[in-house]
């Protein structure tokens, strides 16, 4: 039977006092945000470091460390990246230095495990040493990563970092020599146990032959972090992934990553974050706010909160803007604005994610004026039965709270706003969603599982396919 467009309005009671909270939050906590967020500022000198397209990855990786220490030690300045296509080992990023990739530059990670010494970061919201990430940098102020040029991870299917995550599409077979394990047994699920037992985090040294792939960038504890204008492609693991890091900057950045968990810009318990004008195209999720996961996440309960995406273009990936799931210490105050959104495999356009094993106050999240042509799922997502058989410490009930969705347009989806709360707790409430129009929904423009209450919703358009 030929399909038909139905068109309903919903239009629910009780909506001023949405507008009035967040028209607020509009007006003041989002431009306080913007006017604490300043860009860091270098020392007029430049440092050309003598890379060569001849030399091997380990030689230009030295060359590069040397010229950012130098940098440093000399009060800073700008170390640059000529053109030309340079293999490279990890790089240490330190206090007041710029590393600008110019344009026509490429840096190309080469896969030699040798080159990626063990060090102190987080993996999926775990504490642990693992594989220096190709750019890191650890309690440093005053640091940038700049330029028109391209950090390349090469990651690949052909055997390069993909295959770690144990996937056939990735170049996964039989008697890999790297496996991250599942959640239930390998690395993956010794990590997760190290969590619950409360192991140290010096004591968890991962790394050659435990299949945990690196980050492509890690900021680990830094303030005034400035990452702008280049292309980031083919990441190990997460593309940008800074931790615990305060006044950050990602503007004008172009990535590309298909690979497996390839989030696009992960901040986690970081504070003052502004990202704009950047475009995803990703294998996982295109923005991801996060918090530490299980039990490292709630003893260090460190939300990540004061953040502002706006301007931003999301192609595939599987949510647009999301938070979770490793988010035990919370999230607060987000913001997102005037993005575009489109594609068959860009499954949902706000995301909010975690379950009881994670726990975290997920709270004061606002998004408004954004276009999305399709996704695939639902425009929102709120799931607090996300990985329903992890196996970690249970009893840790999250909350989602005050969730302001406005002027929202989705040409094509299969929900328009899909929760699911947890069935012996009532913690999914005021949720907001006003002046949106959801055309060519498949399936229904609300659906609720569990518990959940004060859902409301204001001149919302829907238009569904019936039969």
């Amino acid at each position: 039977m030929k399909r038909q467009i139905l068109t309903l309005f919903i239009m629910l009671t009780g909506m001023a006092s949405m507008a009035q909270t967040a028209d607020k939050a509009w007006s003041t906590t989002y431009n306080e945000i913007v006017s604490r967020i300043k860009a860091p500022v270098f020392k007029q000198k430049d440092y050309r470091a003598a890379v060569k397209t001849s030399y091997t990855a380990k030689k230009n990786q030295q060359i590069i460390n040397k010229a950012i220490a130098k940098c440093s030690k000399a009060g800073g300045g700008r170390v640059i990246i000529p053109a030309g296509k340079y293999q490279t080992g990890a790089i240490m990023l330190m206090s007041n230095v710029n590393l600008c990739v110019e344009k026509d530059a490429e840096l190309i990670f080469a896969f030699d495990r040798s080159l990626y010494p063990l060090v102190y970061t987080r993996w999926e919201g775990l504490d642990l040493w693992n594989y220096q990430p190709c750019i890191y940098a650890i309690d440093c102020k005053n640091i940038a990563l700049t330029g028109e040029g391209t950090i390349n991870g090469n990651g690949s299917n052909e055997g390069n970092w993909w295959y770690m995550k144990g996937l056939k599409e990735h170049g996964w077979h039989d008697g890999v020599d790297e496996w991250q394990g599942t959640a239930s047994k390998g690395t993956r699920a010794e990590l997760l146990k190290m969590s619950d037992n409360g192991v140290p985090a010096k004591e968890r040294k991962f790394g050659m032959g435990k299949g945990l792939r690196p980050q492509l960038v890690n900021f680990v504890r830094c303030e005034n972090v400035l990452i702008e204008n280049l292309k980031l492609l083919n990441s190990p693991f997460w593309v940008m992934h800074p931790l615990m890091c305060k006044n950050l900057t990602v503007r004008g950045v172009y990535v590309y990553n298909e690979g497996p968990n390839g989030d696009g810009c992960d901040p986690e318990s970081c504070e003052d974050v502004l990202i704009e004008n950047c475009t995803f195209h990703t294998g996982d999720d295109c923005i991801a706010l996060k918090s530490g996961r299980n039990a490292d996440g709630r003893k260090a309960d460190i939300p990540c909160k004061n953040i502002i995406v706006r301007k931003c273009k999301m192609e595939d990936g599987h949510g647009g803007v999301v938070i979770g799931s490793e988010i035990s210490g919370g999230a607060t105050n987000v913001f997102a604005e005037d993005c575009d959104m489109d594609s068959p495999n860009l499954d949902r356009v706000l995301r909010i994610k975690t379950n009881t094993c994670r726990g975290g106050i997920i709270e004061n999240i606002y998004m408004r004026n954004i276009r999305v042509g399709q996704c695939r799922e639902a425009v929102m997502r709120i799931n607090l039965v996300y990985e329903p058989n992890e196996i970690a410490e249970r009893g840790h009930i999250p909350t989602v709270r005050n969730v302001f969705m406005q002027n929202v347009t989705c040409q094509k989806s299969k929900y328009g706003v899909l929760i699911n709360g947890l069935d012996d707790s009532d913690n999914v409430y005021n949720i907001n969603v006003k002046d949106c129009r959801f055309g060519g929904l498949t399936a229904e423009p609300l659906m609720r599982t569990g518990k959940s209450h004060d859902i409301k919703m204001d001149n919302v358009t829907v238009s569904t396919y019936i039969k």
